[in-house]
């Protein structure tokens, strides 16, 4: 990464996007001459882009409307100081979606040009990415030791289920990426729910990650599980109405790797029959990651990252987002 002239003013940044996460490896960028692409090698690409202050917001826009210019051109076309890295929040899997997932990054501007404000970073980072399946959400400003990983306080993830498909060409095609489609005509929720509350609090996770994994520690705090009827879809014809939709949330502040899937998985066994809620304690105080049932590991497809939250949060944006903005007299607002 090359270093910034003299006096160049940085200012980090806060950015919520959302991704189907389909067509991708991952959230996070793949390096080299690999056929795979995360989600982060195009935010990359498209925060490289924002170079220019308030005069330069017309020729800038003119720019973004040239779907010919290549990523690299369009960053020095606009004034780039040095590349810019996205630090993520929240890993996610291939074919794992995210509603909003959270990142960092830090914008360097040339010497004597202000901060971008976030709203223009957030059109700018929505004109120049090159997936039509990526959305920038919206951006805060944050003290330069904010870290999007380490400084989030929650995390939430939703599982989506469908009943009543025995056919896979009986799903929507709409949904076929978008939950797990499930042979069975119903589930035991009330059984689900109870073993689910096996699940909560501070446990050791050991038997819900995946073998082999690292770690420092397979410990987590497990805030909240919620089992409940999903809303239909609105891709269901009235013809298909034997489908039925449900919901796994698990709320968190960190999650081992595939820990949602296989808790969903054990769960949806649960749900099924094949396990009862007390199996599902035995499970656990096993730590065993290898054992029958949690071995199994539910399809990414069906896995939203639903929210990542942060001290401070009021809604929908940091509360000293606001004091800084009112300091500044609404010119570079700072927020987290």
């Amino acid at each position: 990464m090359g270093s910034a002239p003299a006096g160049a003013a940085r200012a980090r940044y806060l950015v919520y996007f959302q991704y189907v996460g389909t067509a991708f490896s991952g959230v996070a960028a793949v390096r080299g001459a690999q056929r795979a692409v995360g989600v982060q090698n195009f935010l990359e690409v498209s925060s490289a882009a924002p170079g220019r202050g308030p005069r330069e917001e017309g020729r800038a826009q003119g720019l973004a409307g040239s779907a010919a210019l290549a990523p690299q051109e369009a960053a020095e076309r606009l004034g780039s100081v040095v590349p810019v890295k996205v630090t993520i929040s929240s890993r996610t899997d291939a074919g794992v979606h995210a509603l909003s997932n959270a990142a960092h990054l830090d914008v360097q501007r040339r010497p004597g040009r202000p901060p971008f404000t976030p709203e223009v970073l957030t059109h700018a980072l929505n004109t120049h990415l090159r997936h039509p399946a990526i959305r920038v959400l919206q951006a805060f400003r944050v003290p330069s030791d904010f870290h999007a990983r380490y400084s989030a306080t929650s995390r939430t993830y939703l599982y989506r289920l469908a009943t009543g498909c025995p056919r896979p060409d009986q799903m929507p095609v709409f949904e076929r990426d978008r939950c797990w489609a499930l042979r069975a005509d119903h589930l035991d929720v009330a059984a689900m729910q109870e073993a689910a509350q096996h699940l909560l609090g501070t446990q050791d996770f050991s038997a819900f990650q995946s073998a082999g994994s690292p770690t420092p520690s397979p410990v987590r705090t497990l805030r909240r599980v919620s089992v409940a009827p999903h809303p239909a879809s609105p891709y269901a014809l009235p013809q298909e109405n034997r489908l039925r939709f449900w919901s796994v949330e698990f709320e968190s502040r960190s999650f081992l790797y595939r820990q949602v899937r296989r808790m969903t998985a054990v769960l949806v066994a649960v749900g099924l029959g094949a396990l009862t809620p007390a199996q599902v304690r035995a499970i656990l105080e096993s730590r065993d990651p290898l054992g029958r049932h949690q071995s199994r590991v539910a399809p990414a497809h069906g896995l939203f990252l639903k929210s990542v939250l942060y001290r401070g949060l009021a809604g929908g944006s940091p509360a000293w987002a606001h004091r800084e903005d009112q300091a500044s007299e609404g010119q570079e607002a700072p927020g987290g």
